[in-house]
């Protein structure tokens, strides 16, 4: 067994993604500092810099929600959202009668100096010899709930299937504008997205509504990447088992967390290794944040064990953001067992 933590280059990376037997398993996002953490631990976890982070992921610039002079927005209605019970329950789209309005002035993409920084942190980081990523956070679930709240959207699926496509072409056609410039002006080797599709025991809507209203989207956007060289990585929290395959079909070629106890490890190991890569998370909810130094080192074991093989199809990570309340000693476990190798 060896101990390293020298970075990988871009080559390794596609190795891993492409099960062409890189030199071991990468980390991304495995420092993935939690709301309060660095207020607990403070300068101290500037010790883990030492702890490899193997790609580079840059911001990717999204239309606001409230206007801007220079029209990087969504055409919106003005609402007040300072009575709303929880940021799921935000309704920035509170009637369909406004969507022809949303449809009609999309979002100005158009806008000088908008990859500026990410062209200038993707030239050094081909200088250096990594693997650059493009990220933010939701797409085709959150960011549509954004617009009109979770529970409204959920029962948009039943009863206003038109306007709900009328508002994820819009979205999707935005999106891909949006990455046509980023392939073109910071020449991304992955795209990275976020949508939480699963909650602890199910997916958040039928598999039938997936397939239905999210689904073809995704295609959409991914088989646009793909046309450029470009991998996707999708991090979806939650039980998500009913629709792996569909995922796989669209186009998706990084999946992030398989979260812990919400799916079984060893069953998606079983049933999708070998066509896709998984990009699985350290148990962030309990092993980390309550389990001793050791039983997190075990639990990392597992994770290589259950998902990595020579020929690559694993990316090691946190779950999610590390919570507050999580030892020092924990992390310092987490992040030296990662860099254990077998291969």
């Amino acid at each position: 067994m060896n101990f390293v933590t020298e970075p990988l280059n871009r080559e390794e990376i596609i190795k891993a993604i492409e099960f062409k037997s890189p030199k071991r398993i990468p980390m991304v996002f495995t420092k993935w500092w939690g709301e309060g953490l660095w207020e607990q631990h403070g300068e101290k976890l500037n010790e883990f810099q030492k702890y490899p982070e193997d790609v580079v992921v840059l911001g990717f610039p999204m239309p606001s929600f409230t206007k801007r002079d220079d029209g990087f927005c969504w055409c919106l209605p003005e609402v007040d959202l300072s009575k709303s019970a929880g940021h799921d329950a935000n309704v920035r789209l509170p009637d369909w009668k406004y969507i022809d309005a949303l449809v009609e002035n999309p979002p100005n993409v158009d806008i000088p100096g908008l990859w500026d920084d990410q062209i200038k942190r993707a030239e050094q980081a081909r200088k250096e010899g990594k693997y650059v990523a493009i990220h933010h956070w939701s797409l085709m679930f959150e960011l549509i709930w954004n617009f009109r709240g979770m529970e409204n959207l959920l029962a948009d699926y039943i009863e206003e299937p038109e306007n709900v496509h009328k508002l994820h072409n819009l979205v999707c056609e935005t999106e891909i504008k949006l990455l046509k410039q980023a392939i073109e002006l910071v020449k991304p080797d992955g795209y990275i997205i976020s949508d939480d599709l699963g909650s602890q025991h199910s997916l958040m809507m039928s598999p039938a509504h997936f397939r239905e209203f999210i689904k073809p989207y995704y295609e959409r956007v991914w088989g646009f990447t793909h046309e450029h060289g470009v991998h996707n990585w999708l991090h979806t929290c939650g039980c998500i088992n009913e629709i792996i395959g569909d995922l796989i079909e669209a186009g998706l070629d990084v999946l992030h967390p398989i979260q812990k106890h919400t799916m079984d490890w060893d069953e998606v190991a079983a049933k999708w290794k070998g066509k896709i890569t998984f990009w699985v998370g350290m148990d962030v909810q309990q092993t980390l944040r309550i389990g001793t130094p050791e039983e997190v080192r075990e639990e990392v074991r597992l994770m290589k064990r259950t998902f990595s093989s020579p020929e690559g199809g694993m990316i090691i990570a946190s779950g999610n953001g590390i919570v507050v309340g999580t030892p020092f000693e924990n992390i310092y476990a987490y992040l030296d067992e990662c860099c254990k190798t077998e291969f």
